[in-house]
């Protein structure tokens, strides 16, 4: 294990590259812009010497497209983006989706809507993991709350996408982008995957054709019937989630990314005051780990969630309709690409607490 004092953002890039990344198609876009800084560095480095291309396209629009036809070919193929750029990649996931070409996209938020700024925000869950596209798709969606994370969730993105065929999303925020820490780097290995779906293009093989395009009705019924069996297998199989100190919880805090690392800083403060708090975290948004989360609101113990957000309640829905009660969930928020206090936090725990103690 190698030691690193590395930014969020660089440590995703190596990831990928750890984890076989072939081809790379984006155009920059800041909080974000250290991914595609580092891959072009590393360009040409025999270290990875599956890195093929890296290609920074004209537009949002072409990098999508550039993605899906390197990744038609069976090849492990990334974008790096942030809000706008999500925004304008919404119907080449689609098509993606409609494919069954597995892709990484990754969103490093910024604040919206519009161009906003360039502070962290998690308005982007919606796009993420209901779909901005057209049609009925669903992506497969990470999120990190560490640098750890950021370099070994590629590995893992890949292999989700593979494995369904599907697009998977890694949905980071300006903090963790730009956050330097100190982490083990882990030893990544470099997973290969059988792709007899590929178009490659070599004279003699197998002609594949892949499309989205069904103008037989009966065959395009066939198809969205087979992409919601597969959904349904994702939601069953592949649910994650982190508990922290929620055996005995009253109180929990709800929240992904880099908010669940603020909560976790209040609920080591609640439990030094006597109170019973607790964390749940979703490491993927979609599928929503609604199976632990009900479990735990199952328990008895368990008075009060409180849900916190960097954006305006739009994981909320996803935990109202998780828990047994939706009446026993609290939310709180900030907007506009500050990151709530230790402080805010608490007090709106405390104020919940008074409320049902």
């Amino acid at each position: 294990m190698i030691r690193e004092f590395i930014k969020g953002n660089e440590a995703l890039a190596y990831g990928a590259l750890k984890a076989g990344l072939n081809a790379y198609f984006a155009y920059p876009i800041t909080p974000s812009s250290e991914i595609p800084e580092t891959l072009a560095r590393e360009f040409g480095n025999p270290a990875y010497k599956d890195f093929k291309v890296f290609l920074q396209s004209a537009s949002e629009l072409e990098a999508i497209n550039m993605v899906i036809g390197a990744a038609s070919t069976g090849a492990k193929v990334m974008t790096a983006t942030s809000g706008p750029g999500f925004s304008l990649k919404q119907e080449g996931i689609s098509y993606a989706a409609g494919m069954e070409v597995p892709i990484l996209v990754v969103n490093v938020n910024r604040a919206g809507p519009g161009l906003g700024n360039l502070g962290p925000e998690q308005s982007d869950y919606f796009q993420a993991t209901k779909a901005g596209g057209h049609g009925g798709y669903h992506n497969i969606v990470l999120a990190p709350n560490s640098v750890q994370e950021m370099v070994s969730f590629p590995g893992l993105a890949f292999s989700l996408a593979f494995k369904y065929r599907n697009p998977a999303v890694i949905l980071a925020d300006a903090f963790l982008g730009q956050l330097k820490e100190d982490i083990t780097f882990p030893e990544i290995t470099e997973e290969k995957f059988e792709t007899p779906w590929a178009t490659t293009g070599a004279r003699g093989s197998e002609r594949h054709v892949l499309l989205s395009l069904n103008l037989d009705f009966e065959a395009q019924s066939r198809q969205s019937d087979h992409l919601r069996e597969k959904y349904a297998r994702i939601d069953k199989d592949e649910q994650r989630s982190e508990s922290y100190m929620t055996d005995d919880a009253e109180i929990v805090f709800v929240a992904f990314g880099v908010v669940s690392r603020v909560c976790k800083q209040v609920v080591n403060e609640l439990r030094r005051r006597g109170i019973r708090a607790g964390l749940f975290r979703p490491i993927t948004l979609s599928p929503f780990p609604q199976e632990k989360l009900r479990a735990l609101s199952s328990k008895g113990s368990v008075r009060k969630f409180l849900d916190v957000e960097l954006n305006m309640g739009q994981m909320l829905y996803d935990v109202k309709l998780s828990v047994n009660d939706p009446s026993t969930v609290d939310f709180a928020c900030k907007l506009g690409g500050l990151l709530p206090t230790t402080k805010e936090i608490m007090n709106k725990a405390l104020e919940v607490e008074k409320v049902y103690a």
